[in-house]
């Protein structure tokens, strides 16, 4: 009898349990799935959103690779970004986030100034920044010119205009700020101590307490910064629209401009899937690589 009832109990859980989960299960079908097979699909095809699709095949996947000096273009500009932004704004973050972790007067009024500009919509930010970087009326060009110095064609020139969004994606590190900074209030102080009672001074409690224990939280940040830099679109969008001479043409912008431009969303699926195969394979090689450098409870090294 007992058994009877404990198999009843569990069959009725596990009814509500599929009942309660069904809503986010469809919506993960409908939403993503369905879409993303969709994606695969039309990118076997030549279609323009009109006409009826057209089975190709790989012939899509082949021309990215062999005869698109566009998307060879696109990949250079985007993975030069993703070297220059991810590395610069983990060390821009990490150091600001040690100044806010010290005691310094005032210093909840800095942790808000220093997140703020992360609230802000992308196409706020762009416009700020094309303001700034205007060559005739810019503040930073008139700032320039007030002490004397040329001006400089931030976002007009080929050669500055990566560096130029580079900066900008600098300004926006507010939320890699606040997880730097909860990382560094979880810090035991009974472990910098022990390193000043040792003999130790400032760097040796950054190297062997701070930095090992922030080491995930720096491996998370890695991870998601590399992700939103392959997918870097609405500043080179608003602000130059590739170009100039399509120095800034990301891998994003392009599919935009196949998709919506030209009319090929076959070639516009294809190249989807693979900036999706190229942010899965660095993800996995960073996260394979990441136990040489981070550390976790228990480890001894």
């Amino acid at each position: 009898m007992k058994q009877t009832r404990s198999w009843s109990f569990t069959r009725n859980q596990n009814f509500w349990g599929w009942i309660l989960i069904m809503p986010l299960t469809l919506g993960l079908i409908i939403w993503v799935f369905f879409p993303m097979g969709l994606s695969f699909v039309t990118s076997l095809t030549t279609w323009d959103m009109l006409s009826k699709p057209v089975f190709v095949g790989m012939k899509n996947y082949i021309s990215l690779f062999t005869g698109d000096q566009l998307f060879l273009q696109s990949v250079k500009v985007t993975v030069y970004y993703t070297l220059l932004s991810v590395p610069l704004q983990l060390i821009a973050a990490f150091g600001v986030s040690m100044i806010l972790n010290s005691n310094v007067r005032g210093i909840g009024i800095f942790r808000t100034i220093f997140y703020l500009p992360s609230l802000l919509p992308g196409v706020v930010v762009a416009v700020i920044w094309l303001w700034l970087y205007n060559n005739h009326y810019g503040l930073l060009n008139a700032m320039l010119n007030a002490i004397g110095l040329d001006k400089v064609e931030w976002i007009s020139s080929p050669d500055l205009v990566i560096p130029s969004l580079v900066i900008m994606s600098v300004w926006s590190i507010g939320n890699i700020v606040v997880i730097f900074l909860a990382g560094l209030q979880g810090i035991p102080k009974t472990l910098l101590e022990a390193v000043v009672i040792d003999g130790g001074n400032a760097w040796h409690s950054f190297r062997n307490v701070i930095l090992p224990l922030m080491s995930p939280l720096i491996l998370y940040n890695l991870i998601i910064g590399i992700i939103k830099s392959l997918q870097l679109f609405t500043e080179p969008y608003i602000m130059t629209g590739g170009g100039p001479m399509n120095s800034s043409l990301t891998f994003m912008l392009l599919i935009y401009n196949n998709a919506f431009k030209y009319g090929k969303m076959g070639i516009a699926n294809a190249m989807a899937w693979v900036l999706f195969v190229l942010t899965l394979l660095l993800s996995l090689v960073v996260m394979k690589t990441s136990s040489k450098w981070t550390y976790s409870e228990g480890d001894t090294k």
